[in-house]
């Protein structure tokens, strides 16, 4: 799908979740039907998601981290796929640099860390290393809420 200039500003506009089609139709100089339909578009071809999220901390008894994993295959896109499913897995995604997938994950009261490395990393196969990177503070960040 073509993201346009119009397709980019309804998406702008909805980063407040709250804002009525009809109020970025005017902003925008277009019809309702236009917006509500290019909404419904990108939303089916998998472009927009609208969902709430929050910020991490200010959920009490919650933790965010990141976990680097080296891996000794080069099957990156099926093992990102496969982390991306584990429990409290809020993304998962291939990069460059010194590991080959970084996972971002919720933890909470009951799923600590010690129950996310023993039960859900060894779910996954051809594992070379791991690494973990406890948030303290988080500037600008909103997450959906998964658990």
């Amino acid at each position: 799908m073509k993201l346009d200039k119009l397709n980019l500003a309804i998406i702008r506009h909805l980063r407040d979740g709250r804002k009525s089609f009809n109020k970025i139709a005017e902003e925008l100089e277009v019809t309702e039907n236009t917006v509500r339909a290019r909404v419904n578009r990108l939303t089916e071809e998998g472009v927009l998601n609208i969902m709430g999220t929050v910020n991490p901390d200010l959920i009490p008894h919650h933790n965010i981290i990141y976990v680097g994993i080296k891996l000794k295959s080069r099957e990156l896109v099926p093992k990102g796929e496969e982390f991306s499913k584990l429990r409290g897995v809020i993304s998962a995604s291939i990069v460059t640099g010194r590991y080959d997938i970084i996972l971002l994950v919720m933890l909470k009261k009951d799923f600590t860390l010690l129950d996310f490395l023993a039960n859900e990393i060894e779910k996954v196969s051809d594992i070379q290393t791991v690494e973990t990177y406890v948030v303290y503070k988080n500037f600008n960040q909103q997450i959906p809420y998964i658990f």
